[in-house]
């Protein structure tokens, strides 16, 4: 074993040890004013005055013993040089940063792991790159497949926050315990170019005298920049006033709740019914592609923490009024926007705006979401209300307002021929 290793296992048990008297809570308290007896109170006093997260975070970092690699060097001069970009990325993390390094310091892994979306997607839960990967990890279609991510019209589990970090960290525990007997800068390595080149190249350092660590091997250029990248990132956390960046100040508790549902409900209402925008509910659940929770399989949703308790109340006291009743359809070819429309009884603004088409333009297998029952509180702006008048009928009134018969009978629950009274209010909604 190299002297590095013997080092980095130590910096694990050490790390592992502050983890364990960070968990210990109020099990020693030291008394105020009064100096610490013991190396264990110091420490307890110490984490006592830390709420920052990212104090929280460096108390978890176990590879510092690496950053002195030349290779870590480059990138620390790099991000010396962009300051703001490193800010704006950490400010991007907001949301899920906590998250994150709780589930990490859960498992017991370095905590430099939870930066990994710095360098993976900047923290853009719905980034995509040109080769497939996608979301917060950058995970590979097949790769999440694989780890048993669900993946249809309605949902992506690898642009679902929390479904993808959990499954990019059982991947990656999975690689280091196969194939590199607990090492996750190896592990780390696979994650970017895969287990074969990583172990080919393991194999040749060691023919040629090498330890077969990560610094000993020679990869792709990208994934010998990957894991430097990482511990650069660190090391200005670890000490941001010496690389000129200022981090934003992120509490060190959880920015979002999970409240369950009783069924399938639109992002607007949730919105409504939170208190909150729909922009900020999407932005916490893009896994949900057609802006409504799942019907099925434990259908849930993330809110701002302080909106759980609104939500929760309101769907416990009107759940019939809060749920989503939203079908989908897949188009078949020789379907047209307006009968699809007509065919589920809806008006056709109503399947544009659900949909956001502007147009009559649809493909063959596009999904679409279909409301049911009458329109709700979304399509208020599309509505008239026109109050009948002596010698009105229905056509009248359709040729009038440029609508079918059919459709005007249908949105007022009427019979094409029934007898309208003056006075009377019918409700039309626009086809345009």
């Amino acid at each position: 074993m190299t002297d590095r290793s013997n080092r980095r296992r130590a910096r694990y048990l050490a790390g592992g040890l502050l983890l364990t008297l960070s968990t210990l809570g109020g099990a020693v308290q030291a008394q105020p004013g009064a100096a610490p007896d013991t190396f264990w109170d110091a420490l307890q006093l110490q984490g006592a005055t830390e709420a920052s997260l990212w104090a929280q975070l460096r108390s978890g970092f176990q590879w510092q013993v690496d950053t002195g690699e030349p290779r870590v060097e480059h990138w620390l001069d790099y991000y010396r040089r962009h300051p703001l970009g490193v800010a704006r990325i950490a400010e991007r993390a907001r949301p899920w940063l906590y998250w994150i390094t709780q589930e990490v310091e859960r498992r017991g892994m370095p905590a430099e792991i939870a930066l990994l979306p710095f360098i993976e997607s900047a923290f853009r839960p719905t980034a995509k790159n040109p080769g497939g990967a996608t979301g917060l990890w950058q995970l590979m279609p097949g790769t999440g497949d694989a780890l048993g991510l669900r993946r249809d019209g309605w949902y992506d589990g690898r642009v679902d926050v929390i479904a993808s970090t959990r499954a990019a960290l059982d991947y990656l525990q999975q690689q280091a315990d196969q194939w590199y007997d607990g090492d996750l800068e190896l592990a780390l390595a696979a994650y970017n170019a895969g287990a074969g080149t990583v172990n080919r190249a393991m194999r040749r350092a060691i023919s040629q005298g090498g330890s077969g660590d990560y610094w000993s091997l020679s990869l792709p250029r990208q994934t010998m920049n990957y894991v430097p990248k990482l511990l650069a990132l660190s090391e200005i956390i670890a000490d941001p006033e010496r690389y000129g960046v200022v981090l934003p100040d992120i509490p060190d508790r959880p920015a979002f709740a999970r409240v369950e549902v009783p069924g399938q409900i639109d992002l607007a209402q949730a919105a409504r019914l939170a208190g909150v925008s729909k922009s900020k509910l999407r932005a916490l659940n893009p896994g949900l592609l057609q802006s409504a929770t799942l019907s099925r399989r434990s259908p849930a949703l993330l809110v701002p923490t302080k909106a759980r308790k609104a939500l929760v109340a309101a769907l416990a006291s009107r759940p019939d009024k809060a749920l989503a009743r939203v079908d989908r359809y897949r188009v078949e070819p020789g379907d047209t926007l307006s009968a699809i429309a007509a065919r589920h009884g809806i008006p056709l603004s109503a399947l544009r705006r659900e949909n956001g088409i502007r147009g009559n333009i649809i493909r063959v297998g596009q999904v679409l979401r279909v409301p049911l029952g009458p329109p709700g509180p979304d399509t208020a702006d599309d509505t008239l209300v026109v109050q009948v008048r002596p010698g009105d009928s229905l056509s009248r009134i359709a040729a009038k307002h440029d609508v079918s018969v059919a459709d005007l009978a249908r949105w007022n629950e009427l019979d094409s021929d029934q007898y309208l009274r003056p006075g009377q209010e019918l409700t039309l909604f626009a086809n345009q």
